[in-house]
């Protein structure tokens, strides 16, 4: 899995006398990714140009600058850093030297890079959700095994027979998970995907 910003950070990079920003972010949606933009975008700036991939959802904008210079530049820096849900914004005041297409590829995606290359990480990981169906007499057993798997309950419905539980926990959990309630309750513990959205 990649891994996504701890915290926005940004970094400053001065090319022949134009001077750029990079402003990264972590966010949690498209939406988000374009709020982001909205906060820390230059009015009087000559370009603000970003980039966001957040799953297989990714876009990017040049903002004036030369096709293809400038947004896709910040999205192969996001994609080579192995970031995933983080969204960019490299702002520049030109400085009164055209840098070329080449130019501008190299100092929007070295800046974006170089922003993203010493942030901190956080990564991603791949979470289940899963659907437990347990008698009374197994109450116990399947609240002590939940926080040993980093399972974190998100509906508990008790009814006449026990209780049906909601929880979400690590994908790498799962097949521990199963095992541990398998042993501890003689497999009377019903476990199945949970695929209901919230």
């Amino acid at each position: 899995m990649p891994d996504t910003l701890a915290q926005p950070v940004s970094h400053t990079l001065d090319v022949k006398h134009s001077r750029f920003i990079a402003h990264a972010a972590p966010i949690e949606s498209a939406s988000a990714a374009m709020e982001f933009l909205q906060a820390v975008a230059v009015a009087d700036a000559t370009h603000n140009c970003w980039a966001y991939r957040h799953g297989q959802d990714y876009r990017s904008s040049d903002d004036g600058e030369p096709a293809g210079t400038a947004g896709r530049p910040i999205l192969a820096a996001i994609d080579g850093q192995g970031f995933d849900r983080v969204m960019v914004v490299v702002t520049r005041w030109f400085g009164g030297i055209k840098l070329g297409a080449g130019g501008l590829v190299r100092a929007y995606g070295g800046a974006a890079a170089e922003c993203l290359r010493t942030a901190p990480r956080l990564p991603l990981v791949a979470m289940a959700r899963l659907q437990l169906v347990a008698g009374f007499e197994d109450l116990g057993a399947l609240h002590a095994a939940l926080p040993a798997h980093a399972a974190e309950k998100r509906d508990e419905q008790f009814d006449a027979n026990g209780v049906r539980l909601r929880v979400e926990l690590p994908a790498d959990q799962v097949d521990a998970l199963k095992i541990r309630l398998r042993d501890a309750t003689r497999d009377r513990i019903r476990i199945q995907d949970d695929l209901l959205d919230d």
